[in-house]
């Protein structure tokens, strides 16, 4: 069966909101979850699909708003209060003891006992049962590290059917999963649903949210967008909820594309059949001289994988790299940063700044790095304020903690850092994510302004009028594959998500 609106609620969460220092990250949001469907809760990074989702199991505490469980408003002060309400979860990295059998995984915490003692006979066989409940059949007294991630994910789901759980809420199940293991997650998934389970479903995978889910919920930065069934929300219009649209102070910013690139020469970086399995299926790249190539697509539809493809963060199994027409080795950042290769993440807390150093220390970080830590950068001051200056930080002191800066200044810093470098590349992981919109501006004209300067540029963002706004052509990407190409100047961002959602579009035609 499938939920409709005469099916009253399991879980009504009301004006949920949560704050962090300096930010928001949930505002006044309404959420419900019916017995017996599979609910997808949608949204790009930073939409606050986990930060809703961690209020609902106990991880958060919530500022304001309400949680009823059943009819029965609740006050979660850990995920224990969650789980005793009948809320389990099953998270993309599984949560499980690899070192303890199957069995005991299921039911730990469960356990048959006689006498005080566990009987080891009777709690497998309890926990084959709520195994054959979901339809697998293996030894019990197996290791469960022995297992592939597949197996261990429905041993999660069984472990959180012991307790007869009214929600299960799993969080990206199948990003690790191929599609026969994928197949077998959504049959359990129809059979709880069936037997009167509500499903909250988090996948950054379309056409699964159109084949498993019933609703859907989109949120955006925090906030509220649309609650609909899923069949009446056609995919590109599920594309423009999650994405939004720009503010108007961008809409000023000229393309950069009306500038033509010689593409006469060889590329400055060419990728052929790059790809890592269970990552990233095979894709061809060239970039050229002076070129902005930015990635489209949703979260999850390979973008950063292929980043960290052509930088080496992460070993590629298949295919080729060349720099200038000759085979290039980049299976590290060492490698990467050698060929003159910069590279900006996504993550820029974890993976760029450093907290606890100032911002001189940060921008001198890369060339530092690029010297040898036994020969000294020279005139470190003098490149720090070049390029403080030339990107415009603030405040204007090297020497404050990088921490205390606003989120769009620390960009800044970063990108300071890797062109005190002097790369003939640079990847720039959504760079203007999180920041205001004066930063996010500052950002975007010295991208262009380094394009014209002919420095090449792969630039990836989850809003798609800032990637044709900034680049010359755009790969675009789908579920882990390329599915397209299509040059900026010939297409609309109307065209772009038509293309993401179908891969056809009217006016554009496709870049040789």
């Amino acid at each position: 069966m499938t939920a409709d609106s005469e099916v009253p609620p399991v879980v009504e969460m009301r004006g949920i909101t949560i704050e962090f220092p300096g930010v928001k990250a949930l505002e006044g949001v309404d959420f419900t979850l019916r017995a017996g469907e599979v609910h997808s809760l949608m949204g790009e990074n930073g939409a606050g699909k986990s930060t809703l989702i961690k209020a609902l199991t106990g991880v958060y505490t919530i500022a304001s708003g309400t949680i009823a469980v059943s009819g029965v408003e609740r006050t979660f002060r850990g995920t224990a209060d969650a789980q005793a309400a009948g809320i389990s979860t099953v998270y993309q990295e599984v949560n499980l003891c690899g070192n303890l059998s199957v069995g005991e995984n299921i039911m730990l915490g469960h356990e048959s006992r006689v006498a005080g003692r566990i009987d080891w006979r009777s709690t497998h066989r309890e926990a084959a049962r709520h195994l054959e409940n979901l339809g697998v059949q293996i030894d019990t007294r197996s290791l469960l590290s022995s297992h592939s991630i597949a197996l261990q994910q429905l041993v999660a789901i069984s472990r959180a059917m012991v307790t007869d759980s009214k929600v299960l809420v799993l969080d990206e199940p199948t990003s690790s999963l191929d599609r026969s293991e994928v197949e077998q997650l959504f049959g359990v998934m129809r059979d709880l649903r069936d037997r009167g389970v509500a499903i909250l479903f988090v996948t950054h995978f379309l056409d699964q949210v159109y084949e498993i889910s019933d609703r859907l919920t989109v949120l955006r930065n925090g906030k509220l967008v649309a609650e609909h069934p899923v069949s009446e929300v056609p995919r590109a219009e599920l594309i423009s909820l999650m994405i939004g649209r720009e503010l108007d102070e961008l809409q000023a910013l000229s393309r950069a594309s009306v500038r033509t690139v010689d593409r006469t020469d060889a590329p400055v970086l060419s990728a052929t059949q790059l790809g890592r399995k269970g990552s990233l299926n095979p894709v061809d790249v060239d970039v050229y001289e002076g070129e902005v190539i930015g990635i489209a697509g949703l979260l999850g539809s390979g973008r950063t994988e292929l980043a960290r493809l052509l930088y080496g963060a992460d070993r590629a199994d298949t295919g080729r790299l060349e720099m200038h027409g000759r085979p290039a080795r980049i299976t590290t950042p060492r490698n990467a940063i050698d060929n003159r290769i910069a590279f900006s993440s996504e993550d820029r807390r974890a993976e760029g700044i450093i907290g606890d150093l100032t911002v001189a220390e940060n921008i001198v970080l890369g060339l530092q790095a690029k010297r040898g830590w036994l020969r000294k950068v020279r005139n470190p001051e003098r490149v720090v304020a070049e390029y403080m200056d030339a990107l415009g930080v603030t405040p204007a002191d090297p020497h404050r903690l990088i921490r205390e800066l606003s989120g769009g200044n620390q960009q800044k810093v970063l990108l300071a850092r890797w062109l005190a470098t002097a790369p003939q590349l640079i990847i720039l992981d959504e760079p203007t994510r999180g920041i205001d919109i004066g930063a996010k501006a500052d950002i975007q004209r010295k991208v262009a302004e380094l394009s014209n300067a002919g420095l090449s540029v792969v630039f990836i963002s989850s809003e798609l009028e800032e990637v044709l706004r900034i680049s010359q052509r755009v790969v675009v990407m789908r579920d882990r594959h390329k599915i397209g190409e299509l040059a900026s100047n010939d297409i609309e961002v109307a065209d772009l998500v038509d293309f993401i959602a179908h891969d056809t579009i009217k006016k554009p035609e496709s870049v040789a």
